[in-house]
């Protein structure tokens, strides 16, 4: 499973999956959640402006990503 770690108290999934470089653009990133493809804690989400807190898992083409929350901010 890969980290990520976010300086925000959340961030929207559609730009999660951008930052997390699991999707190329935002409007790809549209798309996959759109099409069922994204997963939030094991559950299908279809909503792009989810809002996804550190300890979220979210997965996509049997990748998965843990958000954190960076200490350093």
């Amino acid at each position: 499973m890969e980290k990520v770690a976010i300086t925000t108290p959340f961030i929207k999934l559609d730009a999660l999956l951008k930052f997390s470089a699991m999707t190329g653009s935002g409007g790809e990133a549209k798309t996959v959640i759109a099409d069922g493809l994204v997963g939030v804690n094991g559950e299908t989400c279809l909503q792009r402006g989810k809002k996804i807190y550190p300890g979220d898992v979210v997965s996509f083409c049997g990748a998965e990503l843990l958000v954190e929350k960076d200490e350093n901010s």
